[in-house]
């Protein structure tokens, strides 16, 4: 049995955003935003999707969660060995993106990603429950394993590893700053007419835009 897909609709009658609603700076509309998300108890408002492409120009997205955020960029952490390193390591461009549906809203972040200091890491490592820590030692993030039961006996032999004392920061392990040079802030809006707005780098001033939808 297909599924009516093409019958699924609905209106976005939240609210607009207008031109003088929007801060100066696409950092301090982004903080604004989020905070709503936040108040809103959505689930999970700091998860994004973080697209990458290969060096043969293939694309990926997976979902990872924003750890911190100021005018310096936007940091998330993983595995340096993950396939979003090795697709970073050859092309730094990626694009993050929140969809807050519940708000009728959408962020798209684009800009440049690089690996932040390792003083940084091992500062978000060391905050991290001991049973995350564990986690980030027993997985080779997106290499084969052969079962869920493996993963187990790898995460149990680190602990027995690191029972008596702090768990190392994985020399495998931290983050990426990403810097952006591009925003876009949607919000649903009646009869499809969304409202768009674009931030732009240019000669180190923001420009902003209003997109058609």
């Amino acid at each position: 049995m297909s599924l009516k897909l093409e019958q699924l609709r609905r209106d976005y009658l939240q609210g607009g955003l207008d031109t003088l609603q929007l801060k100066i700076s696409p950092f301090e509309q982004f903080n604004f935003w989020l905070s709503q998300a936040i108040d809103a108890e959505l689930s999970d408002p700091t998860a994004m999707t973080l697209a990458t492409v290969s060096a043969s120009g293939k694309p990926s997205q997976r979902i990872v969660l924003l750890k911190h955020a100021d005018e310096a960029g936007f940091v998330f952490y993983t595995n340096y060995a993950s396939q979003k390193a090795r697709d970073i390591a050859d092309n730094a461009q990626v694009s993050l993106h929140f969809p807050w549906h519940m708000l009728e809203r959408q962020i798209e972040i684009c800009g440049k990603a690089h690996k932040i200091p390792m003083a940084e890491s091992l500062k978000y490592f060391l905050s991290r429950p001991r049973e995350s820590q564990l986690a980030a030692w027993a997985s080779r993030q997106s290499h084969r394993i052969d079962s869920r039961q493996a993963l187990i006996q790898q995460y149990e032999a680190m602990r027995s590893k690191f029972k008596d004392g702090e768990v190392p920061l994985p020399d495998f392990w931290g983050g990426y700053r990403v810097k952006p040079t591009r925003f876009e802030f949607w919000q649903g809006g009646g009869k499809r007419l969304h409202d768009r707005f674009e931030y732009v780098l240019r000669s180190g001033q923001w420009d902003i835009q209003r997109l058609a939808p």
